[in-house]
C-alpha cells in the first residue's frame, strides 16, 4: 500500500502522510518522556526560563568563537528565527572582549526572487536582520572580517566554497511548522518523487541550493514575520543543505514554542530519538547525525490535548 496523501498540500510530502501509529505515539509524550529520549548523539535538554534559554543559545556561539585562531579558523552557522539570542552574543563578545578575526559566521538562508537573493534592503533580508540584530553591534575593533561572513547567494559556489578549511563547531536553528531546519523543505510530488518522498540517503546528497518552498513553510513565515500578509512572503528561498549540516561538529536545535507547536516537537524528538529518519520530515534526517542537541523551553511544551479558544 502507498503512503498516504498530505492532509495540508496533497502535491507536497509532509508529516501528515507518516503512518499513524507514529504520530499518535508523538502525541501522547509527556515533557517527562520526551526528557527521556535522549540517547548518545542525541541530547534532549530543558530550560525553565526564556532568559536562560536564549542566553545559552547565544554563548554556543561565543563558546565556538573563542576556539578560532590563525591556524584553526572556527564558525557557527545560525539561523534567523530564532532572533532574540542574536543581541545577546553581540553584548557577549563586547563585554569579552572577544576579538574575532579568526572567526567565522555563515547564515543559514536567504529568500530568492526575481532571479537572485533578495537584497538587504528587502525588509524580510535575513542577511539585513543578522547584521542589524548582531553583527553591527559588535565594536569595530573586535568584529570579523567581511570576507569571514557568508551568507547564500543565488549563486551558490562561493558560499559552498567557504565551508572548506573553516570548522564549523555547531550549526544552530529552529524548527518550522513543516519539521525543517533552514529551508530543507519537504519535496514536491512529482517526478521520482510522485509516489514516494526522497530517501533519506537521497536527501542527505543535497547541497546548499534554490528550494521551492511547502506552502505550510510560507503561510508560517507570513505568520512569525509578515504580519500574517502572506502574499508578501517569498515562495522560494536559498538553504544551507544538509551536506554543509553534516560538516557540522553538533547540530543545536533552539525551540521555544515560537516557530512549531506541541505535537511538532513531539514528533521530531521521537523520530530521531527512534532513528526514524523520514524526508517527509526533514528534521527527523538528524537522526543519523552523530551530535545532535534539542533544547526546549519547558512551558512551550504544552499537551497536545484539545483545548478550545
Amino acid at each position: 500500500m502507498g503512503r498516504k496523501q498530505s492532509l495540508l498540500a496533497p502535491d507536497w510530502w509532509d508529516y501528515t502522510t507518516l503512518d499513524d501509529a507514529i504520530l499518535n505515539d508523538a502525541a501522547r509524550l509527556t515533557a517527562e518522556d520526551m526528557a527521556g529520549l535522549s540517547r548518545e548523539g542525541f541530547r534532549v535538554v530543558f530550560y525553565e526560563t526564556l532568559e536562560d534559554f536564549y542566553l545559552a543559545e547565544a554563548l554556543e556561539y561565543v563558546t565556538a568563537w573563542k576556539q578560532a585562531a590563525p591556524d584553526n579558523p572556527v564558525g557557527v552557522c545560525g539561523p534567523i528565527g530564532p532572533t532574540e539570542q542574536l543581541p545577546l552574543v553581540a553584548r557577549l563578545v563586547n563585554e569579552l572582549g572577544l576579538k574575532l578575526r579568526d572567526a567565522h559566521f555563515w547564515g543559514m538562508d536567504e529568500w530568492y526572487m526575481n532571479g537572485s537573493e533578495v537584497p538587504e534592503t528587502h525588509p524580510l533580508s535575513f542577511a539585513k536582520a543578522d547584521k542589524e540584530l548582531c553583527f553591527d553591534r559588535i565594536r569595530p575593533e573586535l568584529k570579523m572580517p567581511e570576507s569571514n561572513l557568508h551568507f547564500p547567494k543565488a549563486d551558490t559556489s562561493a558560499y559552498i566554497r567557504s565551508w572548506d578549511g573553516v570548522r564549523c563547531a555547531v550549526m544552530q536553528g529552529g524548527q518550522g511548522d513543516i519539521k525543517h531546519w533552514a529551508f530543507n523543505d519537504p519535496v514536491r510530488r512529482q517526478g521520482p518523487y510522485q509516489d514516494r518522498p526522497p530517501t533519506p540517503q537521497e536527501y542527505r546528497q543535497l547541497t546548499t541550493r534554490i528550494v521551492d518552498l511547502h506552502p505550510v513553510t510560507v503561510m508560517q513565515n507570513a505568520r512569525t514575520s509578515g504580519g500574517g500578509v502572506v502574499t508578501s512572503v517569498p515562495t522560494q528561498a536559498i538553504t544551507v543543505g544538509p551536506v554543509q549540516t553534516w560538516k557540522a561538529e553538533k547540530v543545536s536545535i533552539w525551540q521555544a514554542g515560537t516557530h512549531d507547536n506541541p505535537f511538532g516537537m513531539r514528533l521530531t524528538t521521537l523520530m530521531i530519538a527512534r532513528k526514524l529518519p523520514d524526508s517527509a520530515v526533514p528534521m527527523s534526517l538528524l537522526a543519523d547525525h552523530p551530535n545532535v542537541q534539542f533544547n526546549f523551553y519547558r512551558p512551550a511544551i504544552g499537551t497536545c490535548e484539545a483545548e478550545m479558544h
